[in-house]
């Protein structure tokens, strides 16, 4: 980098400079994410890793965000123009931390992801923030008729001043937690991963100058919104259509959702429609609908994009105000995942048409969690464990799809057996893949998973989920694969609409979503019908009539 850059704001940066910039920016918010995890008190970050991490520029886009979790982008992008809404930058000093969670008034997608914002300071002049989210399972065993029963909605309030904690803030948030030990031993995980990206960021500014570092800003945002441009005027113009159905736990019957994608040139308008938002948790927000949009996207158009604002400028988003995929307050919408990765589906689905070899069939369509909810003998202090169960992902045109995995929206991990029970008062009877859950195909798709918990004290029970009515379908002659399922035993009640109560003793079966499969199944290799056999991918008698051989 020449001297004459770091004096000359105005002068062109040189390529080299942008690159070396933006990788140190993936660095810092990757090792943000790292020292959450590892600072984080609860099984759902440290074990489960529901959290995520970002840097934004000052007005508040997009300069990198982790390879976290998808979703969160929805609990990010509204977070910093609703602070600079209600407070003036001049106002603003280092050490300034704000709290947020709520869906419509903090830029939120559901209140449990608790998002925390720093301003990041250099020679006295803002550059950026330092951002992340955490999903704290708290706010549990709530009915979802409204936003008001799902928990504590907080605006976007100063948890420290100037570096000075609120303990007021902090303890009105505490006593309105069901396990606030928890929530303030991650909170203060936050507060530490914030603050070690404020570190980074300041010593970025030092080594290159503030100015070179957001003129690289800028110039990452407009290479993203190139590279974007450049992969939809790839895909052939035209107006293409998708439909399909949305079942969950929570309301009787299905809901029809639709997409019409245009593709003009280098740009790409998406229109949703959808049902009326519901008395139910999966409503979705605006920025819930955004943060969808631009994953699926860039997952077909072209994943190597950097995730920043840029992508996003060619894209364009509607959908009917008031309905389940653009909800108003003040709508539930908790268990909004659910909904995101059906509309993931009808991107896919519309997308299909125009380029189908870079396409998946449809992954399990759902995000299968179970919470439950005790006190504990000891002291009558109360429990919580979450868990989200992944399924099925779609065969590719060229590959198998994964086993067991969560896909799209959600990117979190399985609480290992051990650390579930040694925690809380549940044991895992059984833990596996669904043997034929994947769709049939010249390519299979994914397997979907069975676990099942027996309840060692008495407990209540929620679920969620989707896919328990309408299979994810295949592509290209590919077969749909398995749906999901629910099975109480040893005398357990039926749950209502997913929520219910456990006894000692009882036992829950959770069945996740196979995935579809790509292609006729008659092209697939009989080498690899018998390897699938011997695996136990496929019982003989289903290879024998979908692939006509008999292994």
């Amino acid at each position: 980098m020449s001297r004459a850059l770091r004096n000359d704001p105005t002068a062109e940066i040189d390529p080299i400079t942008v690159e070396v910039i933006g990788s140190a920016l993936s660095s810092i918010v990757e090792e943000m994410g790292e020292a959450l995890v590892r600072a984080s008190y609860s099984t759902n970050i440290k074990e489960r890793r529901d959290c995520s991490t970002v840097l934004f520029d000052v007005r508040g886009n997009t300069l990198c965000q982790a390879e976290h979790i998808p979703m969160h982008l929805g609990s990010f992008i509204g977070i910093i123009p609703h602070i600079l809404k209600r407070n003036r930058v001049e106002d603003l000093r280092p050490g300034d931390v704000f709290v947020g969670n709520d869906a419509y008034e903090g830029g939120g997608t559901h209140l449990p992801d608790i998002v925390l914002a720093e301003p990041i300071f250099v020679a006295g002049a803002l550059v950026g923030w330092a951002v992340n989210t955490a999903h704290h399972a708290d706010f549990a065993d709530r009915g979802h008729a409204h936003i008001y029963q799902e928990g504590l909605r907080i605006p976007p309030i100063r948890l420290y001043r100037a570096g000075e904690l609120q303990k007021d803030v902090q303890e009105l948030i505490l006593l309105n937690c069901q396990v606030p030990r928890e929530r303030l031993s991650d909170l203060r995980a936050q507060m530490a991963a914030n603050r070690l990206g404020v570190q980074r960021m300041t010593a970025l500014c030092d080594k290159y100058g503030r100015d070179v570092v957001l003129a690289a800003g800028d110039a990452l945002q407009d290479y993203a919104e190139r590279k974007m441009r450049a992969g939809i005027a790839a895909i052939p113009d035209g107006t293409y259509r998708f439909q399909d159905r949305f079942d969950n736990l929570e309301v009787d019957g299905e809901l029809e959702f639709s997409c019409e994608i245009e593709v003009d040139g280098d740009e790409m308008r998406l229109n949703f429609a959808a049902p009326p938002q519901v008395r139910a948790g999966f409503n979705m927000t605006y920025t819930a609908l955004l943060s969808t949009v631009y994953y699926a996207v860039k997952t077909v158009v072209d994943p190597t994009v950097l995730p920043n604002s840029g992508l996003a400028r060619p894209i364009s988003v509607t959908a009917k105000e008031g309905s389940v995929v653009n909800c108003l307050h003040p709508a539930a919408v908790n268990g909004r995942l659910s909904a995101c990765q059906r509309v993931v589906d009808l991107i896919h689905g519309a997308l299909a048409q125009a380029v189908p070899d870079r396409v998946i069939a449809a992954c399990n369509g759902a995000c299968f969690s179970a919470t439950f909810v005790g006190e504990r003998a000891e002291d009558r202090s109360l429990w919580v464990y979450l868990e989200t169960i992944g399924g099925g992902s779609g065969a590719r045109a060229a590959k198998d799809g994964l086993d067991g995995v969560h896909v799209h929206m959600t990117n979190t991990s399985n609480l290992p057996v051990e650390a579930l029970e040694l925690e809380y008062p549940l044991t895992v009877l059984r833990y596996e893949l669904v043997d034929g859950s994947g769709g049939a195909g010249a390519q299979r798709g994914g397997m979907g998973l069975r676990r099942v918990y027996r309840a060692e004290a008495d407990c209540r029970l929620r679920l969620d989920g989707s896919r328990l009515r309408s299979a994810p379908w295949g592509l290209a002659g590919g077969l749909p694969g398995a749906m999901g399922s629910v099975v109480l035993r040893n005398g357990a009640e039926p749950l209502t609409h997913g929520s219910g109560h456990l006894r000692k003793g009882e036992i829950v079966e959770i069945v996740t979503p196979g995935a579809g499969g790509y292609g006729p199944p008659a092209e697939r290799d009989p080498a690899v019908v018998h390897r699938d056999v011997a695996e136990g991918r496929i019982d003989r008698d289903t290879a024998d009539i979908i692939y006509g051989l008999a292994p």
